[in-house]
C-alpha cells in the first residue's frame, strides 16, 4: 500500500497548503465565507500539524513554519474561554506527536512558560462524560503522563470507565451519546470516538499500557467493524444516518479499518473483502468531497451542506489529519497483490441490536438488493438533543431516498398531531423482528406500545403503533397501524417525501441516483383521508441541502382538518415504493 500512502501525503500536503494562511497571529481562525469559527479549532490545527510532522518529518510548508504554527495554535487552545475540552484533547495529542519528550519536542521550547504551566493544569482538570466526550479525557490522560506532566497515569482507568458506561447503556457494546431523555443515540460518534482513543494510545509513552488496553477496545471497536460488509454501499458510501455523516461518515470508517488491519482485528480470512471495502470507502471519499483541481476539501457549497458544527476549516484539518495517519497506517498493512477481489453483490436483510431492555430496543436495519443496488440503513435511535431527519426511522439511501441535513422534516413517516403532542413512530420500539417473508422478501417490524413525541417523551395512556416495512428486490412497502385507548381528536396528518440528487460535479462513478420514473409511490391504504399537496420547489433553499447534494422537490401528504380516533379502531397509513435505481457516471 505504500503508492495508497504517499498518495494521502500529497493529498494532505496539498489540504494544509490551502488552509494554513487561515492560522491567525494569535492562533485561532479565520473562517470560511459565511461561517462562524468553533471554540477548539486550534486544537484540531495542532493535532493535523502534529500528525503532518509524524508522517513526513518537515517542520516548514510553503513557506510556513509549523513549529511556530503548532505553537500559536496550543497557546491559543489552552487560553479559551471557557476551555474547550474537546480542543484541549486535540491539542495534547498535537503536542505529543512531536515527540513525548518535553527536552526534545520542538513546538514545547516554543512555549512561554505560562502556556507551559497552562497545559499542566489543563490536562489536570477533566469533566465526568457519559458520551464520546469521555475519550477526550483518555487523550488527555495520555499526554499529561507521556510528556511528564504526571507519574501517575490514568489512562487504564478512563479506558475502564468509558467501557463501564458503555455497559450500562448497551445492552449489545454500542457507544450511546445521549446524556439526557430517551437514552440510545447510537450515531458515527461511537466510531468516532474509539478511534481517537486508539490514535491517543499509539502516541502514549507507555507502551505497556497500550498493549495492556487494546483487547480491551477490540471488544466494542469489532462490533463497528463487522457492521461494515453491510453498511458500505458498492458505491463506497459508508455511515449515512446522522448529523455528523458525511465527509465524517467516510474519514471515521476509513480510520477504523486501517486500525483494525494495523491490530490485527480482523481475521485473515476476512481481509481481502475488508480491503475492498476500504478502496470503495476511500474513493467515494476522495470523489466526492475532495475539490481534486484545488486539492482541498469541499464541505459546502451551493448544492450541499454539513452538520452546523463542522466548519470547513476544522474539517480540512481532520482530514489532513487523518490522510497523514492513513499513509503511517498503510505502510504497516500488507496489501494483497493484483486488482482488488470483489465479492459478488448479494441480497440481505440484517437488523444490528444496539440495545434491547424493558424499557425500549433499538437499532440499525440494513437492506440490499443485489440486483438493483439499493441499499439502505433503517435507524431505529434516538436523535439526540437536536430533532432533525438524520436520525428519523426511515430509510436511508442518499441519492435514492434523501433528506435535509439538520432540518426536521417527517420523511416517509406519519407525523400525527393530537392537541400540543406531535407524535412520530421514531426514536425507539419494543418486540423488534426482523426474517424472511413471501417470495424472498426481508421484513423489520417494531411497535411503540405508548406513542412518542418530537421531544422523544412518552405520551401515556393516548394510543400505539405498529410498523412493518417490507422488501423484496427494489420494492419498498411500509404499513403503520395506529390504535387509540380512548376517543381522541386527531389535529393534522401529515407524510414528506423528498427528491434530491447527487452532487453535479462532487460525485463518485457508479452512486446512485433517481432515473426519470422517481420513487414510483403510491398510498395502497390510507384511513387519514390525506390528499396529496401541490409539489414544492426548493432547489433554490439552501434550508433543503442534503450532505451529498441538493433536493429539488417535496412532496407531502397532508390532513389538517380533524379526524375523530375511536378505540377498536385500527387506522392505516400503507405506502409502497419502487425506485427507479440508477448510477450516474462521477
Amino acid at each position: 500500500m505504500h503508492s495508497f500512502s504517499e498518495q494521502c501525503l500529497d493529498m494532505a500536503r496539498s489540504m494544509l497548503g490551502h488552509n494554513l494562511d487561515s492560522i491567525q497571529p494569535d492562533g485561532t481562525l479565520l473562517p470560511a465565507h459565511n461561517e462562524q469559527s468553533r471554540p477548539d479549532e486550534p486544537g484540531h490545527v495542532a493535532f493535523a500539524l502534529g500528525e503532518f510532522y509524524r508522517a513526513t518529518g518537515e517542520t516548514t510548508l510553503k513557506g510556513h513554519d509549523l513549529i511556530d504554527l503548532a505553537a500559536r495554535c496550543i497557546t491559543a487552545q489552552m487560553f479559551t474561554e471557557p476551555a474547550a475540552e474537546n480542543g484541549l484533547a486535540y491539542a495534547a495529542l498535537g503536542l505529543l506527536a512531536f515527540g513525548p519528550s518535553k527536552e526534545r519536542n520542538p513546538v514545547w521550547e516554543r512555549l512561554v512558560e505560562e502556556t507551559q504551566q497552562r497545559i499542566d493544569k489543563s490536562l489536570l482538570h477533566r469533566s465526568d462524560y457519559d458520551n464520546h466526550w469521555q475519550a477526550f479525557n483518555i487523550a488527555k490522560a495520555v499526554a499529561r503522563f507521556s510528556l511528564g506532566l504526571s507519574k501517575k497515569d490514568e489512562t487504564s482507568r478512563l479506558i475502564e470507565r468509558m467501557c463501564d458506561r458503555i455497559n450500562q447503556t448497551s445492552s449489545a457494546g454500542f457507544f450511546d451519546d445521549s446524556t439526557q431523555g430517551l437514552g440510545g443515540n447510537f450515531s458515527l460518534y461511537g466510531v468516532m470516538a474509539f478511534v481517537f482513543a486508539r490514535s491517543a494510545l499509539q502516541l502514549h509513552a507507555n507502551s505497556g499500557v497500550r498493549e495492556r488496553k487494546l483487547p480491551t477496545l477490540r471488544t466494542y471497536a469489532e462490533k463497528y467493524i463487522k457492521m461494515m460488509p453491510d453498511l458500505v454501499r458498492q458505491d463506497g458510501l459508508g455511515w449515512a444516518f446522522g448529523r455528523a455523516a458525511g465527509a465524517y461518515g467516510q474519514m471515521h470508517c476509513i480510520s477504523l479499518l486501517l486500525q483494525g488491519l494495523r491490530d490485527g482485528w480482523i481475521p485473515d480470512d476476512q481481509k481481502i473483502k475488508y480491503y475492498d471495502i476500504l478502496r470503495r470507502l476511500f474513493m467515494f471519499f476522495y470523489e466526492t468531497y475532495l475539490d481534486q483541481e484545488q486539492g482541498f476539501l469541499d464541505l459546502r457549497d451551493d448544492e450541499r451542506t454539513a452538520y452546523t458544527h463542522h466548519t470547513t476549516r476544522m474539517a480540512n484539518f481532520d482530514a489532513a489529519r487523518y490522510l497523514c495517519q492513513w499513509s503511517r497506517l498503510a505502510k504497516t498493512v500488507q496489501m494483497p497483490s493484483g486488482a482488488p477481489k470483489t465479492e459478488p453483490t448479494r441480497t440481505s436483510g440484517r437488523f444490528v441490536i444496539f440495545d434491547k431492555s424493558n424499557r425500549k430496543e433499538q437499532g440499525l436495519f440494513l437492506y440490499r438488493d443485489g440486483e438493483s443496488g439499493l441499499h439502505l440503513q433503517l435507524p431505529l435511535v434516538s436523535s439526540g438533543t437536536t430533532l432533525t431527519s438524520d436520525s428519523l426511522a426511515f430509510p436511508h439511501c442518499p441519492g435514492v431516498f434523501d433528506w435535509p441535513n439538520n432540518t426536521y422534516l417527517p420523511v416517509l413517516l406519519p407525523e400525527l398531531t393530537f392537541g400540543e403532542q406531535v407524535t412520530l413512530p421514531a426514536f425507539y420500539g419494543k418486540n423488534c423482528v426482523t426474517g424472511l417473508g413471501l417470495r424472498n422478501s426481508f421484513y423489520f417490524r417494531y411497535e411503540q406500545p405508548d406513542l412518542i413525541n418530537l421531544k422523544e417523551e412518552f405520551v401515556r395512556g393516548l394510543g400505539s403503533v405498529k410498523v412493518q416495512w417490507t422488501f423484496a428486490g427494489n420494492k419498498i412497502g411500509c404499513e403503520f397501524a395506529y390504535t387509540v385507548k380512548q376517543q381522541v381528536t386527531l389535529d393534522k396528518f401529515r407524510y414528506a417525501l423528498a427528491i434530491a440528487a447527487p452532487h453535479s460535479k462532487y460525485r463518485a462513478s457508479g452512486a446512485l441516483a433517481l432515473g426519470a420514473q422517481g420513487h414510483r409511490c403510491s398510498v395502497a391504504k390510507d384511513d387519514f383521508q390525506a390528499t396529496w399537496r401541490e409539489t414544492e420547489i426548493v432547489s433554490a433553499d439552501p434550508t433543503y441541502r442534503t450532505n451529498y447534494g441538493k433536493i429539488h422537490y417535496l412532496q407531502y401528504l397532508v390532513r389538517d382538518h380533524p379526524l375523530i380516533m375511536r378505540p377498536g379502531q385500527v387506522y392505516r397509513l400503507a405506502v409502497n415504493f419502487e425506485p427507479d435505481v440508477a448510477r450516474i457516471d462521477a
